[in-house]
């Protein structure tokens, strides 16, 4: 009879696991034949799964494929960038364990996800720290706050090679939102991620905390009124038809982090590996610069189509920043506070 119990639970589990995916495998492969390789890889000597649980049509994700087609070509086929966005391997909780096994050999992992492999990756997602694509700019091509980020997942076995993103943070919300007053009748859906849990207290705002395939669901009922996520996103993946106001806080960078296995990179010989990081690095620099162009794009294109943007004012902002002294403190504990101190004092203030 329990046999029969347990089995019977299976059955009825199967169809919600299967409904609570926003993109089975089966469709995402259907979805991304544009995008197939225009080669045949069976013959490669190594080959490189690299995961990530969005859309190509993100520049910060799209540099999966433009890496997959350098690196064929400037190795003559010795190496293979088998890209798999769209959650084709799973979430990033699943497929970060996958990398710690070495069942996957990369990742573009957001940023709110990236804390779990060390606590010093969750500093770019810190309020008003990398906040601009300038600082951004500046955070990876400073070595001595960048050398200490790529390095901090060592002792799992994951090495940091670069970022890419998808825009500076704000709020999508069904009505305008000015002020903090006005932010306050808000109930905004954040990344299931401790630092966002951390500042939405500090700043006193209600929050659901959700998974991204929940969102659509959440807004058109009315569970959530607010997103908090970037223009870009939002734009494509039509959140704005609900959500048609975006308040401009900008007061961090989505990103994208590229994680690798130090294993799998020190198979390879000096001279695959050497020109596989220079292609990641020329290939993740020029996506930051394609994101900046995108994010303009996408706004404009969200204002013909009937979207408000507002800028906070600058009072207003300032009670944000004030607010948010409490997250440092708290995770200067975890990520280092000398380490924390540097970047904040190479980088500047909040921007304007």
């Amino acid at each position: 009879m329990l046999q029969h119990l347990k089995l019977l639970y299976l059955l009825l589990l199967v169809p919600i696991l299967v409904v609570s995916t926003s993109f089975p495998p089966a469709q995402a492969k259907s979805s991304l034949d544009s995008w197939a390789p225009a080669f045949d890889p069976s013959g490669a000597e190594y080959t490189y799964i690299l995961s990530n649980v969005s859309h190509p049509a993100i520049e910060g994700v799209g540099v999966g494929y433009r890496i997959r087609d350098r690196v064929w070509e400037e190795t003559d086929g010795r190496i293979y960038i088998d890209f798999r966005p769209l959650s084709q391997l799973g979430g990033e909780k699943d497929v970060l364990r996958k990398l710690k096994m070495g069942a996957v050999q990369g990742m573009l992992c957001s940023s709110v996800a990236a804390a779990n492999v060390a606590p010093q990756l969750g500093i770019v997602n810190l309020p008003f720290v990398v906040d601009s694509f300038d600082k951004l700019k500046q955070f990876r091509n400073t070595p001595e706050l960048f050398e200490p980020f790529s390095t901090a997942g060592l002792r799992q076995g994951i090495r940091v090679l670069d970022l890419t993103g998808y825009g500076p943070y704000g709020w999508a919300t069904t009505t305008p939102v000015r002020t903090v007053g006005e932010a306050k009748q808000v109930n905004f859906r954040i990344a299931q991620a401790p630092v966002n849990t951390d500042l939405y207290k500090a700043w006193g705002l209600k929050f659901t905390v959700l998974p991204w395939p929940d969102v659509p669901q959440a807004l058109q009922t009315g569970v959530i009124d607010g997103l908090d996520h970037s223009a870009i996103v939002c734009n494509i993946t039509k959140k704005f038809e609900i959500a048609s106001y975006f308040t401009r806080i900008n007061y961090a960078q989505g990103l994208f982090v590229h994680l690798t296995s130090e294993r799998w990179l020190n198979k390879l010989p000096d001279d695959l590996r050497a020109t596989f990081l220079r292609i990641v690095a020329e290939e993740s620099a020029d996506t930051r610069k394609r994101t900046r162009q995108q994010h303009a794009d996408q706004i404009e294109d969200a204002t013909r189509n009937g979207v408000t943007f507002f800028s906070m004012d600058p009072a207003e902002k300032q009670t944000l920043v004030e607010r948010a002294a409490p997250v440092y403190k708290r995770w200067e504990q975890k990520i280092g506070a000398d380490y924390l101190a540097k970047v904040r004092a190479t980088l500047g203030g909040a921007e304007e």
